[in-house]
């Protein structure tokens, strides 16, 4: 687990920067919002004549993170989260994906590319994703008694 003991200012650095590197680059190239729920949902609902990007794209997450892994010689799952109930992520995880639905768009979406094209929509669906958080995030830890 990340504590801020072990945090490095550097990896969070050059992450956030790729990430807003290929934001930008797949509305240059493509004409596409980087929102990664709509990219997956689209993945498997669209017509297959548009589907190589997507797919492109989600394989690059996945190549991404377990190319960390090896180049820090960590496990790929060494960032999981442990000491949580199982049943409990999966809800967490359903929530998460009814939220972005109903938001049209995800932390992604509305958070990098919203906010950086100064969308107003984008603005709120971010305020209100940190708040349901704050709210989850005390209601698990101090009202459910779930420590991490």
């Amino acid at each position: 687990m990340i504590t801020m003991q072990s945090f490095s200012f550097a990896p969070a650095l050059v992450g956030g920067l790729l990430i807003g590197l290929a934001s930008v680059l797949l509305l240059a190239l493509l004409g596409r919002i980087a929102g990664v729920s709509g990219i997956l949902g689209d993945a498997f609902t669209r017509h297959p004549s548009g589907q190589l990007w997507r797919w492109m794209f989600l394989l690059g997450l996945l190549t991404g993170a377990a190319g960390h892994a090896a180049v820090a010689g960590t496990d790929a799952t060494a960032g999981a989260r442990t000491g949580f109930p199982a049943p409990l992520l999966v809800l967490a995880g359903l929530l998460t994906g009814f939220g972005a639905s109903l938001a049209n768009g995800c932390t992604s979406g509305h958070g990098v590319c919203g906010l950086g094209r100064l969308s107003a929509r984008s603005l709120l669906a971010t305020l209100t994703f940190l708040l349901a958080a704050m709210v989850a995030t005390y209601g698990v830890r101090h009202v459910a008694g779930v420590a991490p």
